[in-house]
């Protein structure tokens, strides 16, 4: 059984008739005779149309919204094949992108989610239409997402999701920070006396990334007037992956020495969702969720002759696996209550933390081994594991919301207005002291010499430890209101505009603005447009991060120091302080019913981004001395990489959007299609640093992976046709091209189609077995073949940009039940 929100609970939903689609290509699909399919007897399970997201007035139809919306139901995360939210939603909608990342540290159990081509921290994400706390990670490697801290999209299991709605606009000044790109809005599930249950089993072709997956859903009643709690319980757990080739550069005769794909991967939630009527006009509500996962990734090799290698240990050499724990939990409570008029009243606190813990194990601290001991030889000791710190971020957000229609004359306004307050703290716990010291003492004038005959490294290999000089627990808070009005002068036009100001502790403040309008002249065509501007606040974690990582620099491994804002490397560089990034956006679009079951969207956009916050170049000393060198050593490390607001960009796009329902022969045939054009330019690039150049901060290997590392082209189409208890679908995504060239010479990857089918086989109208493959043809990014150092070392495919993965098929087997 179904329950109906309540007029005052959110109802935020990502999902038209079926997600947003595009009839050209669809047509092109059912020309090749695929299909798509979803079960109409699906428990649960009912057509998600109308939306709240983006305006704060009446809900609408998706189709008549004044910007673009997109929705996800329930079915269609029944019906796709992925378990993680990252990847389904990269399944299911074109402008969303989830890059695939390996021997990147923590990215690789936090991957980057991004929206429109920007970067992850440009685009918001609300549970139940309140905001999301951001993930403690910050991406510092070599990946889509550099240099940001976004939302960890996986932190929320599937099983305890509804649906889920798309904002595809700039809406800073309804949000806040972050929405630059748009927003995410995931609606919880709320049905009660119904208890669902699904299990799936799962393996590539290669016959590893063995999946166990399980999950289940319960509500119960709470008293007579509508109170409910619904609980979700969910656990993972996905075998590692490696498709690395033979490393012929540093092993003789050549091996795989690299671990290139996924990690082995162990989820756990716990999620609820909860309201309780007080009386007819008012109601508490909460909702929030538990989640721990741990995961294993690896670092670069280590080869027997490596200076960071002791071969009385490792005498063919190691490869460093680094071990994570990460805990994120969430808990919102509020009060909304109905007022005379027709007006609303809405008071919540939500607090959020993400944590990251790092171990690492397979390692060894060289200087440790070869350091010195009192009365001669060396000690030939050390731990081979050690915990390298914790990365924590937390965020409390209390918000007070009023709507309602004001009238004025014969006609009325739809006003809501709020106050929102909003603080975030940032910390860093340094490691175990072998994790990140030279020597016992941590005395850099005493003289430790490796098996090569130079300086022992210090600290653990693989991902050294966070120092006690680089721990850190500091935040800000911020303050802001906003006015949000909606009026219709005539029937079928609409008119919006929103303004909102902000004040943070640390930097002043802001105002942004929003103005759209829809018209439509007859019932079968609708235009829509808006333009606004808006603001994304540097984050704390980008103010306070910093750390001494180990990166390749020319095929040598290095160390590098990452400086925070305000420290005597940024101030002696005279890099500026951070400050808020602003944008300019404007959309234009159509909506074209030209039958009751047929719908096409079409919508451009533009998004201008001045100073943009990236993550610098690494900042190396020049060869034979100079500024940058005089700098860089007395710190001891060979190079430095920083925050700063170095880029201005432009993004261009268009989204088509289709969808047509048909019946026949007792059938019924959905096709779908999105065909999403995308293109970001560094416009800019400055420097505030009389040293450092523009170019230098930021370099053009930096520039090709913000232009070139997501496609540019993102199209999915897909059939689905039910007939019976036969549900047989397809789904094809098109990826397009990608490049990078910060590890090797420019090189460009090809695009790809990837297709995924399933058939599922209903044996009543509540349980059902599905039978699916993802990437049905084992299709794979083209081989890295271009002469650089990385093939040689087994990156085959690729590294940095890696939209499509490198897994190849898998398949699988899925029960759902509900009783």
């Amino acid at each position: 059984m179904k329950r109906a929100p309540r007029s005052t609970r959110p109802a935020h939903s990502d999902q038209p008739p079926r997600f947003q689609r595009t009839l050209l290509a669809s047509a092109l699909l059912l020309a090749a005779g695929a299909s798509y399919a979803q079960s109409d007897a699906a428990p649960a399970a009912s057509e998600q149309t109308v939306v709240v997201l983006g305006s704060r007035s009446a809900a609408k139809t998706a189709l008549d919204t004044s910007a673009p919306v997109g929705l996800i139901s329930l079915k269609d995360m029944q019906t796709a094949g992925p378990l993680e939210l990252g990847k389904l939603l990269q399944t299911l909608d074109p402008s969303f992108n989830f890059s695939t990342t390996f021997v990147s540290d923590g990215t690789d159990s936090i991957r980057p989610a991004t929206l429109r081509s920007l970067g992850p921290d440009q685009v918001l994400v609300l549970v139940n239409g309140k905001r999301r706390h951001q993930q403690a990670l910050v991406n510092v490697q070599q990946t889509v997402g550099r240099g940001s801290a976004g939302t960890d999209i996986n932190a929320i299991p599937l099983g305890a999701i509804h649906h889920i709605e798309v904002l595809r606009d700039g809406a800073a000044a309804q949000y806040g920070s972050d929405a630059i790109a748009g927003v995410i809005n995931i609606v919880l599930k709320s049905q009660v006396k119904e208890t669902t249950v699904s299990g799936t089993v799962g393996t590539t072709s290669e016959g590893d990334g063995d999946l166990y997956s399980g999950s289940a859903n319960t509500g119960f009643a709470l008293g007579q007037d509508g109170g409910f709690v619904n609980l979700t319980a969910e656990a993972r757990k996905r075998g590692e992956t490696n498709r690395a080739g033979p490393d012929s550069a540093r092993v003789n005769p050549p091996r795989v020495t690299q671990h290139i794909g996924d990690g082995e991967a162990k989820d756990g939630y716990l999620w609820w969702n909860a309201a309780l009527p007080v009386d007819k006009s008012g109601e508490f509500y909460s909702f929030g969720g538990l989640s721990k996962r741990k995961g294993n990734s690896y670092g670069f090799y280590r080869s027997a002759d490596d200076g960071r290698t002791v071969p009385e240990v490792y005498p063919n050499g190691f490869l460093p696996n680094i071990q994570t724990t990460i805990k994120d939990n969430s808990f919102a409570f509020g009060y909304r209550r109905d007022l005379a008029n027709d007006w609303k009243a809405d008071l919540s606190i939500n607090h959020g933390e993400s944590e990251l813990d790092f171990h690492e194990a397979n390692s060894i601290n060289t200087s440790y081994w070869y350091e010195p001991k009192p009365g001669g030889g060396i000690y030939a000791e050390s731990p081979r594991e050690a915990d390298t710190g914790k990365l924590k971020f937390t965020q409390t957000t209390i918000n007070a919301d009023l709507k309602g229609p004001l009238q004025v004359g014969a006609g009325s306004v739809f006003l809501a207005t709020g106050f929102e307050y909003r603080a975030d703290n940032y910390q860093i716990e340094a490691g175990d002291p072998v994790s990140y010291q030279y020597g016992r003492t941590n005395n850099p004038a005493i003289a430790i010499v490796g098996q090569d005959g130079k300086t022992a490294a210090s600290g653990i290999q693989g991902f050294p430890g966070y120092t006690p000089g680089t721990a850190v627990d500091s935040g800000r808070h911020n303050i802001a209101l906003y006015l949000d009005a909606e009026h219709k002068p005539v029937d079928n036009l609409t008119l919006a505009g929103a303004v909102r100001w902000e004040k943070y502790s640390d930097f002043g403040s802001t105002t942004t603005g929003k103005l759209s309008a829809r018209w439509d002249p007859v019932k079968e065509v609708g235009l829509r447009a808006s333009v606004s501007t808006g603001f994304r606040a540097p984050s704390v974690q980008q103010e306070f991060y910093s750390s001494v990582s180990t990166n390749l620099n020319n095929g040598v491994l290095t160390e590098t120091l990452t400086a925070r804002q305000g420290s005597a490397v940024t101030q002696a560089f005279g890099i500026a302080p951070l400050k808020e990034e602003t944008s300019t956006s404007g959309s234009v679009g159509m909506v074209l019913r030209p039958a009751k079951n047929m719908s096409l969207t079409v919508d451009a956009y533009q998004i201008k981004i001045k100073d943009r916050i990236v993550f610098s170049s690494e900042i190396a000393p020049e060869a034979n001395g100079g500024p940058i060198a005089n700098i860089l050593k007395p710190l001891g490390v060979g190079q430095a990489q920083f925050f700063t607001n170095a880029v201005d960009t432009r993004t261009r796009g268009l989204d088509i959007v289709a969808d047509h329902t048909s019946h026949f022969s007792g059938a019924k045939l959905v096709l779908s299609g999105q065909l999403g054009f995308n293109k970001t330019e560094v416009t800019k690039r400055h420097s505030s640093s009389s040293v450092l150049t523009g170019e230098q901060l930021f370099d053009q290997s930096q520039v090709t992976l913000l232009e070139h590392g997501q496609p540019r082209q993102h199209h999915v189409i897909g059939a689905d046709v039910t007939t019976g208890p036969w549900d047989v679908n397809v789904r094809a995504n098109y990826y397009g091209e990608v490049k990078a060239e910060n590890f090797s010479p420019l090189f460009t990857w090809g695009a790809k189609w990837l297709v995924d089918s399933s058939v599922r086989y209903a044996f009543s109208q509540r349980t059902f077995v599905s039978v699916g493959a993802s990437n049905l043809f084992n299709t794979l990014p083209d081989q890295w073949t271009n002469g650089g150092i990385f093939p040689k070392l087994g990156f085959t495919r690729c590294w940095e940009t890696c939209p499509i993965g490198v897994n190849g098929r898998s398949m699988y087997v899925r029960v759902d039940s509900a009783f």
